[in-house]
């Protein structure tokens, strides 16, 4: 799962692609101009940005420059009808990592996604394994000590979050920057409830849980 932006003014697309891109169980949000997008862009983490070129405001041109001179890393997939290699130059050379012409398929877009993704995540292989912990991503499948395991989607999110950052302590609000929604109404109390969800199913009442409390600071996974 990934933390999605689009930058899109054009609802008959950004939302269709919203809607592949869920199916596919990523976490997606919608800005319709430049301006509000680096506003998310400022406030939230996000694990991948599809800007189009032309939005209201501020170009996503402009967008991407401000977003790299900021020191912003996300990786970014710019869409746009332009498809003049000049253009792709200026696209690129403005701080973008991929560029999709329109008209696109959406299978090509999931495939472009899939490998700017794969190449910001800290790792690679979809199996991703902590202790006797293993989460197959593609299948979205999780094992403890080789017994497949159920969790809902929100548990599996987190738990794979915290399998591609092993060792790294992450507050509440961070966390809920990364897996839930900006308009959600999710609160610290929240991760709590979901952290001990998770523990029980990853480690019943074992006395050294995977995912450990740093009391004052938050959590982390500990390999």
């Amino acid at each position: 799962m990934a933390k999605i932006l689009i930058v899109e003014d054009e609802a008959d697309l950004a939302y269709p692609v919203k809607d592949w891109l869920m199916r596919e169980q990523h976490l997606v949000e919608i800005s319709d101009s430049g301006l509000d997008a680096l506003d998310k862009l400022r406030v939230y983490k996000f694990d991948l940005i599809i800007l189009d070129w032309m939005i209201p405001g501020m170009s996503g041109l402009e967008v991407c420059k401000h977003f790299r001179q900021s020191g912003g890393t996300t990786p970014v997939l710019m869409l746009t009808a332009k498809s003049q290699v000049i253009d792709k130059e200026t696209g690129l050379d403005a701080g973008a990592d991929d560029y999709l012409t329109k008209p696109f398929h959406l299978k090509e877009l999931s495939a472009r996604v899939r490998a700017l993704l794969r190449r910001h995540m800290q790792s690679s292989d979809p199996v991703l394994k902590a202790g006797n912990v293993s989460v197959d991503t593609l299948a979205r499948k999780v094992t403890v000590s080789g017994k497949e395991i159920h969790l809902v989607p929100r548990e599996y999110s987190l738990l794979e979050f915290f399998m591609r950052h092993p060792n790294q302590v992450f507050s509440a609000d961070a966390l809920i920057d990364r897996i839930w929604a900006s308009d959600t109404l999710a609160c610290p109390d929240t991760i709590r409830t979901y952290i001990k969800l998770l523990r029980k199913k990853l480690g019943g009442a074992s006395k050294d849980p995977v995912i450990r409390t740093i009391h004052g600071v938050g959590y982390k996974l500990e390999c």
